[in-house]
């Protein structure tokens, strides 16, 4: 069975599981790429601010803040009578994204949409971002607030989605993140996409041997019986 559009997390992406925190950001703004909760226990972050490894104790090594660049939205709508129009859902959520958290329409690659799934790729490598540009980890950051009900947008600049003239109720939202460089989580904290490749690859090892296993097997169980069947005619021949 193909997996569905919708469904195709990319195999490092990894959610924020923590949730609000007090960061230790730099002059500028950005999240320095070690961060602690004011005791012992420490973590690295990506740019986007989210745990990118296991926590560890203070002398845990963060060498540097890696960057996201790309981010995968999942969406899921409440039920209806009939599912939306492809076309129709994918310029609503491009329009929303282009101006109300005006991020260029160059790092939306795609939306594609499943009924009730909506999926959501935004890319940003650090050599296209100028800085005039918005972050999509800022987008993401964003959008999940308007959806979870609680902006920081002004009152006067409300959030509301619609696709064809019709409310698209999102009941579920997940943000993947994907950085430039692999999570270094413990097979713990993986994400079902991490995990799904693990398993696929080892799966196809064991498939593999067992093949060449029963292989060499019958060709040996054929090569003694050619060896049997050659004795006795050899046999046979002596005895006459």
């Amino acid at each position: 069975m193909t997996p569905s559009k919708a469904r195709r997390v990319p195999s490092h992406g990894f959610l924020d599981n923590d949730g609000i925190y007090d960061p230790d950001c730099t002059a500028s703004g950005a999240f320095k790429a070690k961060q602690c909760n004011g005791t012992d226990t420490c973590w690295c972050v990506n740019s986007a601010g989210v745990r990118r490894t296991d926590k560890g104790d203070t002398k845990l090594n963060c060498s540097e803040l890696v960057r996201t660049n790309h981010i995968f939205i999942e969406l899921k709508h409440k039920k209806r009578s009939e599912p939306f129009v492809n076309s129709e859902v994918a310029n609503a959520l491009r329009y929303t994204i282009q101006n109300r958290y005006k991020l260029h329409p160059n790092y939306i690659k795609d939306i594609d949409y499943e009924y009730p799934l909506i999926s959501i790729n935004l890319k940003q490598n650090a050599s296209q971002k100028s800085n005039s540009d918005v972050d999509i980890a800022d987008v993401a950051y964003y959008f999940e607030k308007d959806v979870k009900r609680d902006s920081i947008f002004h009152s006067n600049n409300s959030f509301f989605l619609s696709v064809g003239g019709k409310p698209l109720d999102v009941e579920e939202m997940l943000i993947y993140y994907i950085d430039e460089k692999p999570p270094e989580f413990s097979m713990k904290h993986l994400t079902p996409g991490v995990i799904a490749v693990v398993v696929f690859v080892i799966l196809s090892l064991i498939v593999g041997i067992i093949v060449l296993v029963v292989t060499r097997r019958r060709r040996t169980g054929k090569y003694k019986k050619v060896e049997i069947k050659e004795m006795g005619e050899m046999r046979r021949g002596q005895n006459l």
